[in-house]
């Protein structure tokens, strides 16, 4: 009788780990070699990325890549180790032998092994189920020397999700037998290469620890200590610099999507669509995946996508980039949370956004260190940045609608006037400028300079969010963001605007920024741009004007 095959459609996934048969993939050869490299070499390494970042896809290729030329013990730590085998020494080596075990064995296909190396499996696993009790870290890291001693291959231990573990004594006890092994390695047999895989730097776990006593013990966390750089004796002080890039290029995303389109015969232009997808995104696995699949799975189909070539195109990217930003998903809800968990995070990340001062990026700054670790900012060319225009517009979203910010009279007023500013389809920017104008200058015209130099394009975002919420986009131009000058880009039903907003310094520079925004106009190909100046000039005319130049027409709007 003939076995039936079934075609399976490949999709983009964003749940769990990337399976080639199943998920449109980019290529991962180049850094499997590269991954390769160091294990071959004998090194010992953490594996850190933010979440949903691709780690689990790697290591499960990378366990694949190596087979035949080492015996690959793969471990995750949320699947095989439960809270509780933490709880004492010999709970967690019975449990991590069990485990290691049965993963060895089934990798080897149970008799496959040397003779001799099964013996010294078989031992270690009889010693797991017969002697729990006795079975401690040292005699643990005994019988894991004897298999590697009479293997006839290196091993290699990975633990994924080591997260799990943080808190957990009983965890830097095992860091310390890995290490103390790891140094007498020309004496005793032990791993070929260790990598562990997680959130949260290894090196720092003894602050975990001490944070975890100090809650058990009823006290108050500190968040600060949780901050804290450096490894101060940590047991895992062999690991050598993890440098593989795992984000995802342009060229990776589009040799995804020619995949995908020769499924479907899209037509897209592969490389202006993959070149979007990078520029908002920076090749963040989760968020390249996830726009790609709401482009596929839902804005195509939909009534005004009606085919899959209609959804490949930049008003369909467009929308996936708005359903996104209105989704509730894991990731973001994590980033939300940090801020809420690490103040020191939430003040670095509010900076950012709305003072426009440059904060340099300093590795030792714990704040820093955090908000790299958590995959929320980058080094763009030794200043702190947010990491993409995906999580800058989460963060500037949340920022913007927290309790506090809903009760002022200006995010009051924009909730008002709404209405008036779309007609069909369209959003009249000149008309929006000028009501902001009029309730800036009359909520807060005789404030203090200071206040409106640092503040004033935090309320002029107050006041477009709810206006274009739930319809358009926006985010802040990159090569921009800094005290004198912030270029809001609005994507507004596939209309494309640009909002220069400055710090009025007279008119010679008042003049320049006009000249730069009719370069930024080209750029876009556009014929109108429009300018938000925050003028502290005593004589200052209030109000909206438009400008001409050559083609270009400029509103410039004066508070």
């Amino acid at each position: 009788m003939c076995r039936k095959e079934y075609i399976i459609n490949r999709i983009f996934n964003v749940t769990g780990d990337c399976k080639p048969k199943l998920h449109y993939m980019v290529n991962l050869a180049s850094r499997l070699e590269q991954m390769r490299a160091y294990v071959d070499a004998g090194a010992y390494f953490a594996f850190n990325r933010a979440r949903q970042y691709g780690k689990t896809t790697m290591l499960r290729a990378l366990k694949e890549y190596l087979k035949g030329t080492y015996y690959v013990v793969s471990m995750d730590f949320q699947m095989q180790m439960s809270d509780a085998k933490f709880r004492s020494e010999y709970l967690f080596c019975t449990a991590f032998a069990k485990a290691f075990v049965r993963i060895l064995q089934m990798q080897a296909d149970g008799n496959k092994m040397p003779q001799k190396m099964q013996q010294a499996a078989d031992l270690l696993k009889a010693a797991a189920f017969d002697h729990p009790q006795e079975l401690d870290l040292v005699e643990l890291f005994q019988y894991f020397s004897d298999i590697c001693a009479n293997a006839d291959l290196p091993l290699v231990l990975i633990v994924d999700e080591t997260d799990q573990a943080a808190g957990h004594p009983v965890f830097l006890d095992f860091l310390s037998q890995i290490r103390g092994y790891y140094i007498d390695r020309d004496q005793t047999p032990t791993f070929q290469s260790v990598i562990l895989a997680g959130v949260y730097d290894i090196r720092n776990l003894k602050r975990r620890v001490r944070q975890q006593a100090i809650l058990e013990a009823g006290g108050v966390e500190m968040h600060g200590d949780l901050l804290e750089t450096g490894s101060r004796n940590s047991p895992w002080n062999i690991s050598v610099d993890f440098k593989v890039d795992i984000s995802f290029s342009p060229q990776d995303i589009a040799g995804m999507l020619e995949d995908y389109d020769k499924d479907y015969a899209t037509g897209m232009d592969i490389v202006e669509m993959s070149d979007r997808i990078y520029a908002h995104t920076a090749g963040y696995p989760y968020l390249v995946s996830r726009l790609c699949k709401l482009i596929d799975e839902e804005v195509a189909g939909s009534r005004n996508f009606p085919q899959k070539k209609d959804a490949w195109t930049y008003a369909g990217f467009l929308e996936a980039v708005r359903i996104i930003l209105r989704e509730k998903n894991t990731l973001f809800e994590s980033m939300i949370n940090k801020l809420y968990d690490f103040p020191e995070l939430r003040g670095i990340v509010y900076s950012i956004l709305f003072t426009g001062k440059e904060w340099p990026y300093n590795a030792l700054d714990p704040a820093v260190w955090t908000a790299t670790m958590f995959g929320f900012v980058k080094n763009e060319d030794g200043v702190v940045a947010i990491a993409n225009q995906i999580f800058e517009a989460v963060f500037y979203n949340w920022f913007l609608t927290t309790a506090e910010n809903q009760k002022t009279d200006l995010y009051k007023a924009a909730l008002r006037d709404k209405n008036q500013f779309v007609y069909a389809g369209h959003l009249n920017m000149e008309l929006l400028l000028k009501k902001f104008v009029q309730h800036f200058d009359e909520l807060y015209g005789d404030l203090p300079d200071q206040f409106k130099e640092e503040d004033g394009r935090r309320y002029f975002l107050l006041y477009l969010r709810p206006i274009i919420n739930g319809t358009g986009n926006y985010y802040i131009e990159a090569r921009t963001r800094n005290m004198e000058r912030t270029d809001v880009i609005v994507d507004y039903c596939g209309e494309q605007m640009v909002i220069e907003l400055k710090i009025w310094r007279g008119n010679a520079y008042r003049e320049r920024g006009e000249a730069q925004l009719v370069e930024y106009l080209e750029h876009y190909h556009l014929k109108k741009g429009y300018m938000l100046s925050f003028n502290f000039n005593k004589k200052k005319e209030i109000g909206v004007k438009r400008i001409v130049f050559g083609d270009k027409v400029l509103i410039e709007a004066v508070v």
